[in-house]
């Protein structure tokens, strides 16, 4: 592969983490010295042209047509290989509903969850709990709820940044402890990422705007934190074959303090933001941020027809 197209901004919410990812991802590249690089920034939901001799796509958007394998099968019949799954692993992750019920029918465990309309004056499970839209990311509509008095301006707030036509939110339990996520790029969990922030929810501003959001690695610890760390890599790896994913995917995580580890969802494009933390786990393997890149999109691919 010697000429090589970066997808970056989009039509969802998460536009603008598309567009800082794929930047960051082009000059990455580009650096490397050994591919010709075509930043192409996507203003609808369907191929735009691109130049001659593209051989492979390194897919930088967030949500929607992006990640939902809308962008994966138009690629497909054009024969380009991409970064990332492909359609079927793209169309289940994207949806954190189907991603539930995939974990659970594969015994991958995850939190406890239910299912909201618009305006049930009560939760179907019992407080703490979090409301998610269930096809956004970057945490956009996301509430944490403790209490009935929260309830009902939390679960309007996750229909208001969803498609008019959702029929439902994801109600999932909050479970009370640790976050972490771990990547998994191709057929190998890298370093588990310990998330720490001030108030205990790594919401839109402790993942994109706060200098106060920690993040650790469990290798520095002692005995006990480096057998979670194996625990967390392999149930990372159920999960990503579970929804059958390839290429890279970062799997999310909450560890209740008796050491339950809990996925809460797959991300099959991450970002790539000075924020991000697929970047920080394969830097803490020995590479830099371009061979970080440079991996991934190794692995690029199209499905197998």
């Amino acid at each position: 592969m010697n000429k090589i197209a970066v997808f970056m901004g989009g039509t969802s919410s998460e536009r603008e983490i598309s567009l800082a990812s794929g930047k960051n991802v082009a000059e990455a590249l580009a650096s490397l010295g050994k591919y010709e690089v075509v930043p192409i920034v996507l203003n609808e939901d369907r191929l735009p042209e691109m130049p001659d001799g593209i051989e492979a796509v390194y897919i930088a958007l967030h949500g929607g047509w992006g990640e939902n394998g809308g962008v994966q099968a138009a690629l497909n019949l054009k024969g380009i290989p991409y970064t990332g799954p492909g359609v079927l692993a793209s169309q289940i992750a994207m949806d954190k509903i189907k991603t539930k019920m995939v974990l659970e029918m594969n015994n991958v465990p995850t939190a406890p969850w239910g299912l909201s309309s618009r305006g049930d004056k009560s939760p179907p499970i019992p407080f703490p709990l979090v409301v998610k839209p269930p096809r956004d990311g970057s945490s956009v509509g996301i509430s944490k709820v403790s209490n009935q008095d929260e309830w009902p301006n939390a679960l309007e707030n996750a229909f208001l940044a969803m498609e008019e036509s959702a029929p439902v939110a994801l109600v999932e339990e909050f479970v009370r402890g640790r976050e972490f996520t771990v990547a998994v790029v191709g057929d190998e969990a890298w370093p588990a990422v310990e998330i720490v922030t001030k108030s205990g929810w790594y919401g839109y501003d402790e993942k994109y705007v706060s200098n106060e959001t920690r993040y650790e690695f469990l290798a520095d610890a002692g005995p006990a934190e480096q057998a979670l760390e194996q625990k967390l890599s392999k149930i990372a790896i159920d999960a990503f074959k579970a929804v059958k994913c390839r290429g890279v995917t970062r799997i999310d995580f909450r560890v209740s303090p008796l050491g339950r580890c809990y996925v809460l969802e797959l991300n099959t494009s991450p970002g790539f933001t000075s924020h991000s933390l697929v970047p920080k786990s394969g830097m803490r393997t020995g590479l830099s941020f371009a061979e970080v890149c440079d991996k991934i999109l190794s692995l690029a691919a199209t499905d197998k027809i």
